[in-house]
């Protein structure tokens, strides 16, 4: 298949000022941006840097999915002003909505058993607060919103907050490389608990020790089997590649090739 075409199916992950920096080339290159809203960006950035760059897409017809930002983020801490602090940067990514109209929006749950397992129900009372705010504003716009799995080991807690939630909106990113360096598990402990709510993917690969984040291939995760098991079941979510090098989307887009995404 022509690289453009799979080009016209995938996200790359682009933090804003890389994107902002690029935007020339995503478009010259036609790549679809996942923008990346982590560190200060949200902070620093004016509203009309922002809107050129959800301006320029849109003259070329490139769609965009959104990011949230989550580093040292917990919307469902146990701590009121973490949880707040967290809420209100969350909240700004949010209300880029309406600008980039994006095909989704990715969050990272953010449970970590270490920090928030002695208390579970508490933090899934205040977690699933924050999300009901958020989802909210996200069906506004008609506009899915997905949940990350990151350090989470098992699917259990994606598949508790998204029962809670119970819309079509609320919806699941399978982190491939994130099951793989932090679950040590494989996609066969979560895909099909979270089949129902599957929306999207995040492609990358590592050797199981680190998230490295490398070009599809490059490590060990199952990617033959992986897309056997889409294609039976008829699964189409978006999908996003997240390798960390530029030649890694190349590389990426060759292995999707070849595995007859």
């Amino acid at each position: 298949m022509p690289l453009a075409s799979l080009k016209s199916r995938c996200f790359v992950n682009a933090p804003f000022r890389y994107l902002q920096a690029n935007l020339s080339r995503f478009i010259s290159e036609g790549i679809q941006p996942e923008i990346g809203l982590e560190g200060d960006v949200l902070y620093a950035a004016q509203p009309q840097e922002f809107a050129a760059v959800a301006e320029k897409l849109a003259a070329h017809n490139l769609s965009c999915t959104l990011h949230a930002p989550f580093y040292e983020l917990y919307p469902g801490s146990l701590d009121p002003e973490i949880r707040r602090v967290s809420r209100s940067k969350i909240r700004q990514a949010f209300e880029l909505i309406p600008l980039f109209q994006p095909r989704s929006i990715v969050c990272h749950l953010g449970f970590e058993e270490n920090k928030h397992g002695y208390k579970p129900d508490e933090w899934f009372k205040y977690s699933l607060e924050a999300w009901q705010e958020f989802l909210a504003i996200a069906t506004e716009h008609n506009t899915p919103l997905m949940l990350e799995n990151t350090y989470e080991q098992g699917p259990d807690r994606h598949r508790q907050m998204l029962a809670a939630l119970a819309s079509p909106h609320a919806r699941f990113c399978l982190d491939v490389g994130h099951v793989l360096a932090f679950a040590k598990k494989n996609w066969h402990d979560w895909l099909p608990e979270l089949e129902p709510w599957l929306g999207q993917l995040h492609l990358h690969d590592n050797h199981g020790l680190q998230d490295t984040h490398l070009a599809v291939g490059q490590g060990i995760f199952d990617f033959s089997g992986f897309f056997s098991y889409l294609r039976e079941r008829h699964l189409s979510p978006i999908v996003t590649l997240e390798p960390h090098t530029e030649d890694g989307v190349l590389e990426s887009l060759r292995a999707l090739d070849k595995l007859g995404f």
